[in-house]
């Protein structure tokens, strides 16, 4: 009887350290699984404030090109104007010579 109570014994201690060890290696692999998301976590806080930073550098250079646009184009409608006005007096001159 006492050899099997002592097998019984040794088979229970031998079950509950196999036991140990796979929540051991469970537990290390959920910490494993945790670690690996929380770097994942940082590497897309990461990305997405460089994105950002891209987009504000491209508000940027939009804007510079639009109000680069807006003087340029202010620019050629007030040549316009000044040849405009340059035509009339021209014409304006003529009228005067011819009536001379």
């Amino acid at each position: 009887m006492k050899h099997t109570q002592l097998i019984l014994l040794a088979f229970a201690v031998i079950a509950s350290v196999g036991c140990d060890k796979q929540k051991a290696a469970i537990d290390d692999k959920k910490d494993a699984t945790k670690e690996a998301i929380n770097e994942r976590k940082v590497a897309v806080d990461a990305a997405a404030k460089d994105a950002e930073k891209q987009t504000d550098i491209n508000a940027k250079i939009d804007k510079a090109r639009i109000e680069a646009n807006k003087v340029s184009d202010q620019a050629q409608l007030d040549a316009e104007k000044k040849k405009a006005d340059a035509e009339a007096k021209a014409e304006k001159a003529k009228v005067d010579a011819e009536n001379k």
